[in-house]
């Protein structure tokens, strides 16, 4: 049975929209954290709100269009009501609200933060496990390449990373990793544990002949 560790990516704050203001030349949208609730008869419009970084034009970004009031949950409609930063942050994170209204996120504008284990090189001689699996957990899709938190978390030079790859050893989800693959929440990357040693080792095997 294979060791399992978690790799838990947590975000610092929403990714801002690409969208040019038409008060003023910014071009980038802030999530104000805020919900805007309009009910007419039977019907609610839900939007997200959105504040230009350089001055204080807002976008309203449609999260419910003429939904029937009785089609929300209570508990969802008090989270509107009452600005939840946790659901503002779920929409905000959303690729299917941004595709609804044809707006792009600025991913690069998202600044986050990666929980993981060390792991030593002499550690990992003294297992007896084939691979070591790692699940990456993150409670919103960062259109972040899985490669990204692998060197990260496994402290590797992109080169390192590029051999590790290239070996063939590596899976997500049961299946070759590439490169490009972005990861999801609950996804697992599975690495062959003499590979990793090998690849760690590369530039310090004098060192280790010592020992």
């Amino acid at each position: 049975m294979n060791a399992q560790y978690i790799w838990e990516v947590k975000a610092k704050n929403t990714p801002l929209l690409k969208k040019k203001c038409n008060q003023c030349s910014s071009d980038r949208f802030q999530c104000s954290d805020k919900f805007r609730l309009n009910a007419q008869k039977k019907n609610i419009d839900i939007w997200l709100i959105y504040r230009c970084v350089k001055c204080s034009n807002t976008y309203n970004m449609t999260v419910f269009s003429r939904i029937r009031t009785e089609s929300i949950s209570k508990e969802i409609f008090r989270k509107f009501s009452e600005n939840h930063a946790e659901t503002a942050w779920q929409y905000a994170f959303s690729q299917e609200i941004r595709r609804k209204n044809n707006v792009e996120a600025d991913w690069e504008s998202v600044e986050y933060e990666i929980l993981y284990p060390n792991f030593p090189v002499e550690d990992l001689m003294n297992r007896e496990d084939e691979f070591i699996s790692f699940q990456i957990q993150s409670s919103f899709d960062f259109n972040m390449r899985v490669s990204t938190v692998m060197r990260i978390c496994l402290g590797l030079s992109s080169s390192k990373l590029n051999l590790l790859l290239a070996s063939g050893k590596v899976y997500f989800n049961e299946k070759p990793l590439q490169k490009k693959y972005k990861f999801k929440n609950g996804d697992i990357v599975d690495i062959n544990r003499q590979e990793l040693i090998n690849i760690y080792l590369i530039g310090k095997e004098d060192f280790f002949s010592t020992q």
